[in-house]
C-alpha cells in the first residue's frame, strides 16, 4: 500500500514501479542543491509517476525557481531556515523559510519586477511560477512561497 503523499515508503512495501526512490527533505543546512533534488523528487514521485510523468522543461522550471529562492534565502535573508515542497494538482508549491523579516524591494513590483541593486532572480521567478506569497513567520523571519506549475509530459498514457 502506497502512503497518500507518495513521498515515503513502509519498510516492508514493494513495488514493480520503476520510478526513482524519494529524497528525503532537506533541513536548513541542505542549501540550494538538497531544495533541489527534493523538490525534483516530489515533482517525479508524488506528482508525477507511472502513467503521470513530468514535462522535462517544467522540472527545469521548477529547479530554477528553487535555486533563486533558496540562494537568495541564504544570501539575502540571514541564511536558510527550511524549505517545503508539496504537490497539487496544478503542479508544486514550495516554500522557502528565512531567518529576515525583510521583504525583497522586487517582491512589490510582481510580475514585471526590475530592480537597479539586483540581478534576474525575482523576475526569473515571477515568469516561471504563480501565486507568489511572501509572508513573515511567527517565531521570525519569513516565508516566500510560489506554486510552479507542472504539465503531463505528451505521449504518458
Amino acid at each position: 500500500m502506497e502512503p497518500a503523499d507518495r513521498t515515503s515508503t513502509t519498510a516492508g512495501a514493494t513495488t514493480a514501479s520503476t520510478r526513482p526512490a524519494p529524497v528525503p527533505a532537506p533541513g536548513a543546512r541542505g542549501g540550494a542543491a538538497g531544495a533541489r533534488a527534493y523538490a525534483e523528487s516530489v515533482a517525479r514521485t508524488a506528482w508525477g509517476g507511472p502513467g503521470r510523468e513530468v514535462r522535462e522543461e517544467d522540472v527545469v522550471d521548477l529547479l530554477l525557481v528553487v535555486s533563486e529562492l533558496v540562494t537568495n534565502a541564504i544570501r539575502h535573508g540571514d541564511g536558510l531556515a527550511g524549505f517545503e515542497a508539496r504537490p497539487t494538482p496544478e503542479g508544486i508549491r514550495i516554500a522557502v523559510h528565512d531567518n529576515s523579516a525583510v521583504v525583497p524591494r522586487a517582491a512589490y513590483a510582481f510580475p514585471t519586477a526590475r530592480t537597479g541593486g539586483g540581478g534576474y532572480g525575482w523576475p526569473l521567478v515571477a515568469r516561471l511560477a504563480r501565486d507568489i506569497a511572501v509572508d513573515p513567520r511567527p517565531q521570525g523571519g519569513k516565508t516566500i512561497s510560489a506554486l510552479v506549475p507542472l504539465r503531463v509530459a505528451p505521449g504518458a498514457p
